[in-house]
Protein backbone atom coordinates (compact mmCIF):
# COMPACT_ATOMS: atom_id res chain seq x y z
CA UNK A 1 0.00 0.00 0.00
CA UNK A 2 1.34 3.56 -0.90
CA UNK A 3 2.65 5.50 2.08
CA UNK A 4 -0.30 8.20 1.05
CA UNK A 5 -3.17 5.80 1.39
CA UNK A 6 -1.26 4.61 4.88
CA UNK A 7 -1.50 7.88 5.88
CA UNK A 8 -5.02 8.38 4.44
CA UNK A 9 -6.38 5.51 6.04
CA UNK A 10 -4.79 6.22 9.42
CA UNK A 11 -6.00 10.01 9.46
CA UNK A 12 -9.48 8.36 8.45
CA UNK A 13 -9.00 6.10 11.61
CA UNK A 14 -8.09 8.81 14.13
CA UNK A 15 -10.79 10.57 12.69
CA UNK A 16 -13.61 7.49 13.46
CA UNK A 17 -11.65 6.92 17.27
CA UNK A 18 -12.42 10.47 17.88
CA UNK A 19 -15.83 10.42 16.53
CA UNK A 20 -16.94 7.77 18.31
CA UNK A 21 -15.46 8.14 22.12
CA UNK A 22 -16.33 11.32 22.15
CA UNK A 23 -20.29 10.57 21.69
CA UNK A 24 -22.39 10.77 24.48
CA UNK A 25 -23.93 7.85 23.61
CA UNK A 26 -20.92 5.47 23.81
CA UNK A 27 -19.47 6.74 27.25
CA UNK A 28 -23.08 6.74 27.90
CA UNK A 29 -22.50 2.45 27.36
CA UNK A 30 -19.24 2.19 28.76
CA UNK A 31 -20.30 3.50 32.06
CA UNK A 32 -23.03 0.83 32.21
CA UNK A 33 -20.81 -1.62 31.20
CA UNK A 34 -18.46 -0.50 34.40
CA UNK A 35 -21.22 -0.60 36.71
CA UNK A 36 -22.34 -4.24 35.85
CA UNK A 37 -19.13 -5.07 36.97
CA UNK A 38 -19.61 -3.29 40.17
CA UNK A 39 -23.01 -4.24 40.82
CA UNK A 40 -21.97 -8.36 40.71
CA UNK A 41 -19.01 -7.56 43.44
CA UNK A 42 -22.04 -5.25 45.65
CA UNK A 43 -24.09 -8.05 45.10
CA UNK A 44 -22.33 -11.44 45.99
CA UNK A 45 -20.54 -8.83 48.95
CA UNK A 46 -24.42 -8.40 50.74
CA UNK A 47 -24.96 -12.47 49.79
CA UNK A 48 -22.30 -13.79 51.65
CA UNK A 49 -22.01 -11.13 54.54
CA UNK A 50 -23.33 -13.58 57.02
CA UNK A 51 -20.58 -16.10 56.07
CA UNK A 52 -22.83 -18.18 53.51
CA UNK A 53 -21.24 -19.07 50.20
CA UNK A 54 -22.93 -17.73 47.21
CA UNK A 55 -24.98 -19.77 44.72
CA UNK A 56 -23.59 -21.16 41.58
CA UNK A 57 -23.92 -23.58 39.33
CA UNK A 58 -21.01 -25.72 37.30
CA UNK A 59 -18.38 -24.57 35.46
CA UNK A 60 -19.29 -25.62 31.87
CA UNK A 61 -20.30 -24.06 28.81
CA UNK A 62 -23.25 -21.95 29.83
CA UNK A 63 -22.11 -22.62 33.34
CA UNK A 64 -19.07 -20.40 33.00
CA UNK A 65 -20.79 -17.26 34.78
CA UNK A 66 -22.14 -19.15 37.75
CA UNK A 67 -19.09 -21.12 38.30
CA UNK A 68 -16.70 -18.10 39.08
CA UNK A 69 -19.18 -16.53 41.26
CA UNK A 70 -18.70 -19.04 43.43
CA UNK A 71 -14.60 -18.37 43.80
CA UNK A 72 -15.21 -14.53 44.06
CA UNK A 73 -15.05 -14.70 47.76
CA UNK A 74 -11.90 -16.41 48.17
CA UNK A 75 -9.88 -14.42 45.32
CA UNK A 76 -11.60 -11.00 43.62
CA UNK A 77 -9.54 -11.85 40.13
CA UNK A 78 -12.51 -14.00 39.55
CA UNK A 79 -14.59 -11.58 39.65
CA UNK A 80 -13.24 -10.22 36.45
CA UNK A 81 -13.96 -13.66 34.70
CA UNK A 82 -17.81 -13.81 36.45
CA UNK A 83 -18.09 -10.29 35.17
CA UNK A 84 -17.54 -11.03 31.74
CA UNK A 85 -19.39 -14.01 31.42
CA UNK A 86 -22.61 -12.18 32.57
CA UNK A 87 -21.65 -9.02 30.17
CA UNK A 88 -20.88 -11.30 27.00
CA UNK A 89 -24.30 -12.86 26.12
CA UNK A 90 -26.28 -8.94 26.47
CA UNK A 91 -24.30 -6.23 27.47
CA UNK A 92 -21.11 -6.41 25.40
CA UNK A 93 -22.71 -7.07 21.77
CA UNK A 94 -25.71 -5.00 22.33
CA UNK A 95 -23.38 -2.20 22.92
CA UNK A 96 -21.14 -3.33 19.85
CA UNK A 97 -24.44 -3.56 18.01
CA UNK A 98 -25.20 0.05 18.79
CA UNK A 99 -21.94 1.47 17.92
CA UNK A 100 -21.51 -1.14 14.59
CA UNK A 101 -25.18 -0.49 13.20
CA UNK A 102 -25.03 3.66 13.71
CA UNK A 103 -21.63 3.52 11.89
CA UNK A 104 -22.83 4.10 8.32
CA UNK A 105 -26.11 4.45 8.56
CA UNK A 106 -25.58 7.72 11.37
CA UNK A 107 -23.54 9.40 9.08
CA UNK A 108 -26.20 8.72 6.19
CA UNK A 109 -28.75 10.15 8.12
CA UNK A 110 -26.35 13.34 9.52
CA UNK A 111 -26.04 13.75 6.27
CA UNK A 112 -22.09 14.22 7.08
CA UNK A 113 -21.62 10.92 4.82
CA UNK A 114 -21.49 12.34 1.66
CA UNK A 115 -19.04 15.27 2.85
CA UNK A 116 -16.97 12.53 3.87
CA UNK A 117 -16.55 10.96 0.34
CA UNK A 118 -15.90 13.95 -1.10
CA UNK A 119 -12.34 14.02 0.22
CA UNK A 120 -10.18 11.93 -1.88
CA UNK A 121 -10.64 9.11 1.14
CA UNK A 122 -12.71 5.83 -0.70
CA UNK A 123 -14.87 4.75 0.60
CA UNK A 124 -12.99 1.35 0.99
CA UNK A 125 -10.35 3.42 3.04
CA UNK A 126 -13.51 4.49 5.35
CA UNK A 127 -15.00 1.56 5.51
CA UNK A 128 -12.38 0.20 6.92
CA UNK A 129 -11.40 2.75 9.31
CA UNK A 130 -15.14 2.24 10.53
CA UNK A 131 -14.80 -1.34 11.18
CA UNK A 132 -11.69 -0.64 13.04
CA UNK A 133 -12.66 1.74 14.93
CA UNK A 134 -16.01 -0.71 15.90
CA UNK A 135 -12.73 -3.23 16.99
CA UNK A 136 -11.42 -0.90 18.78
CA UNK A 137 -14.05 -0.28 20.52
CA UNK A 138 -14.83 -3.89 21.53
CA UNK A 139 -11.69 -4.08 22.97
CA UNK A 140 -12.39 -1.04 24.94
CA UNK A 141 -15.45 -2.37 26.14
CA UNK A 142 -14.17 -5.53 27.45
CA UNK A 143 -11.00 -3.87 29.26
CA UNK A 144 -13.84 -0.90 31.06
CA UNK A 145 -15.80 -4.50 32.12
CA UNK A 146 -12.61 -6.73 33.07
CA UNK A 147 -10.71 -3.38 35.15
CA UNK A 148 -13.50 -2.15 36.12
CA UNK A 149 -14.27 -5.66 37.91
CA UNK A 150 -10.63 -6.18 39.05
CA UNK A 151 -10.89 -2.91 41.15
CA UNK A 152 -14.11 -3.84 42.58
CA UNK A 153 -12.59 -7.50 43.36
CA UNK A 154 -9.70 -5.63 44.56
CA UNK A 155 -11.65 -3.59 47.09
CA UNK A 156 -14.35 -6.14 48.26
CA UNK A 157 -12.45 -9.25 48.63
CA UNK A 158 -9.13 -10.75 48.91
CA UNK A 159 -6.87 -11.09 46.16
CA UNK A 160 -4.14 -14.41 45.73
CA UNK A 161 -3.28 -17.60 43.86
CA UNK A 162 -5.87 -18.62 41.12
CA UNK A 163 -7.64 -22.05 41.52
CA UNK A 164 -7.95 -23.39 37.77
CA UNK A 165 -11.26 -24.84 36.68
CA UNK A 166 -9.06 -27.97 36.27
CA UNK A 167 -8.38 -27.92 39.99
CA UNK A 168 -4.50 -26.49 40.24
CA UNK A 169 -3.56 -23.38 41.82
CA UNK A 170 -1.46 -20.82 39.90
CA UNK A 171 0.39 -17.59 41.17
CA UNK A 172 -1.56 -14.13 41.38
CA UNK A 173 0.95 -12.96 38.01
CA UNK A 174 -0.01 -15.39 36.32
CA UNK A 175 -3.85 -15.07 36.98
CA UNK A 176 -3.94 -11.74 35.88
CA UNK A 177 -2.08 -13.02 32.51
CA UNK A 178 -5.08 -15.37 32.01
CA UNK A 179 -7.48 -12.46 32.41
CA UNK A 180 -5.66 -9.98 30.00
CA UNK A 181 -5.63 -12.86 27.60
CA UNK A 182 -9.36 -13.81 28.57
CA UNK A 183 -10.10 -10.04 27.74
CA UNK A 184 -8.45 -9.84 24.42
CA UNK A 185 -10.27 -13.03 23.64
CA UNK A 186 -13.38 -11.85 24.55
CA UNK A 187 -13.33 -8.67 22.19
CA UNK A 188 -12.17 -11.08 19.21
CA UNK A 189 -15.33 -12.49 19.76
CA UNK A 190 -17.34 -9.76 18.98
CA UNK A 191 -15.35 -9.68 15.22
CA UNK A 192 -17.98 -11.30 13.52
CA UNK A 193 -20.98 -9.29 15.21
CA UNK A 194 -19.16 -5.86 14.42
CA UNK A 195 -18.76 -7.42 10.75
CA UNK A 196 -22.27 -7.87 10.66
CA UNK A 197 -23.65 -4.59 12.35
CA UNK A 198 -21.37 -2.43 9.77
CA UNK A 199 -23.34 -4.58 6.65
CA UNK A 200 -26.66 -3.58 8.33
CA UNK A 201 -25.79 -0.20 8.46
CA UNK A 202 -24.63 0.15 4.71
CA UNK A 203 -28.82 -0.98 3.92
CA UNK A 204 -30.38 1.84 5.29
CA UNK A 205 -30.17 5.60 6.01
CA UNK A 206 -31.58 5.02 9.59
CA UNK A 207 -29.01 4.80 12.26
CA UNK A 208 -32.04 3.56 14.71
CA UNK A 209 -33.56 1.29 12.25
CA UNK A 210 -29.63 -0.45 11.91
CA UNK A 211 -28.67 -0.55 15.68
CA UNK A 212 -32.54 -1.97 16.03
CA UNK A 213 -32.06 -4.82 13.33
CA UNK A 214 -28.38 -5.78 14.26
CA UNK A 215 -29.64 -6.14 18.36
CA UNK A 216 -32.66 -7.80 17.10
CA UNK A 217 -30.43 -10.46 14.64
CA UNK A 218 -28.45 -11.00 17.88
CA UNK A 219 -30.98 -11.65 20.38
CA UNK A 220 -32.33 -14.07 17.45
CA UNK A 221 -29.53 -16.28 16.84
CA UNK A 222 -29.09 -16.32 20.90
CA UNK A 223 -32.51 -17.81 20.86
CA UNK A 224 -31.64 -20.55 18.18
CA UNK A 225 -28.77 -21.37 19.96
CA UNK A 226 -30.77 -22.71 22.99
CA UNK A 227 -32.95 -24.68 20.67
CA UNK A 228 -31.69 -28.53 21.07
CA UNK A 229 -33.80 -29.51 18.06
CA UNK A 230 -31.58 -27.04 16.27
CA UNK A 231 -28.19 -28.71 17.35
CA UNK A 232 -26.69 -29.31 13.78
CA UNK A 233 -26.79 -25.67 12.87
CA UNK A 234 -25.21 -24.07 16.46
CA UNK A 235 -21.35 -24.72 15.74
CA UNK A 236 -22.32 -22.00 12.81
CA UNK A 237 -23.63 -19.66 14.71
CA UNK A 238 -21.74 -16.96 15.83
CA UNK A 239 -22.28 -16.64 19.70
CA UNK A 240 -22.02 -20.36 19.97
CA UNK A 241 -18.02 -20.06 21.31
CA UNK A 242 -18.45 -16.79 23.09
CA UNK A 243 -17.87 -18.70 26.67
CA UNK A 244 -15.47 -20.80 25.91
CA UNK A 245 -13.03 -18.16 27.25
CA UNK A 246 -13.29 -20.58 30.08
CA UNK A 247 -11.31 -22.76 28.64
CA UNK A 248 -8.20 -20.50 29.55
CA UNK A 249 -8.52 -21.03 33.05
CA UNK A 250 -7.66 -24.74 33.26
CA UNK A 251 -4.06 -26.07 33.34
CA UNK A 252 -3.44 -26.93 30.64
CA UNK A 253 -5.03 -24.48 28.63
CA UNK A 254 -7.85 -26.10 26.21
CA UNK A 255 -7.59 -24.35 23.24
CA UNK A 256 -9.79 -26.02 20.93
CA UNK A 257 -13.02 -24.31 21.31
CA UNK A 258 -11.32 -20.90 21.84
CA UNK A 259 -9.39 -21.16 18.50
CA UNK A 260 -13.03 -22.66 16.92
CA UNK A 261 -14.82 -19.60 18.05
CA UNK A 262 -11.65 -17.15 16.84
CA UNK A 263 -11.97 -19.03 13.21
CA UNK A 264 -15.44 -18.64 13.33
CA UNK A 265 -15.51 -15.00 13.82
CA UNK A 266 -12.68 -14.61 11.25
CA UNK A 267 -15.55 -16.20 8.72
CA UNK A 268 -18.35 -14.00 9.59
CA UNK A 269 -15.84 -11.34 9.77
CA UNK A 270 -14.81 -12.05 5.97
CA UNK A 271 -18.25 -12.74 4.77
CA UNK A 272 -20.31 -10.02 6.13
CA UNK A 273 -17.15 -7.15 5.59
CA UNK A 274 -16.61 -8.41 1.82
CA UNK A 275 -20.73 -7.83 1.75
CA UNK A 276 -20.77 -4.52 3.82
CA UNK A 277 -17.70 -3.83 1.28
CA UNK A 278 -19.90 -4.96 -1.92
CA UNK A 279 -23.03 -2.55 -0.76
CA UNK A 280 -20.69 0.02 0.39
CA UNK A 281 -19.27 0.56 -2.83
CA UNK A 282 -22.35 0.88 -5.23
CA UNK A 283 -24.60 2.69 -2.34
CA UNK A 284 -26.46 5.83 -4.08
CA UNK A 285 -24.94 8.58 -1.28
CA UNK A 286 -26.82 11.15 -2.70
CA UNK A 287 -29.76 9.72 -1.97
Amino acid sequence: MPAGSVFGFLGLFRSELTITFRRWRTLALLAVLAAVSVLIGIAVKIETSDGSPVSGGGGEGGGAGPAFLTQITNNGLFLVFAALAATLPVFLPMAVGVVAGDAVAGEANAGTLRYLLVAPAGRTRLLLAKYASTMVFCLVATLVVAVSALVTGALLFPLGEVTTISGTRIGFGDGLLRAALIAAVVAASLAGLAAIGLFVSTLTNSGIAAMAATVGLLITVQILDTIPQLHAIHPYLFPHYWLSFADLLREPVYWDEVLDNLGLQALYAAVFGSAAWARFTTKDITA
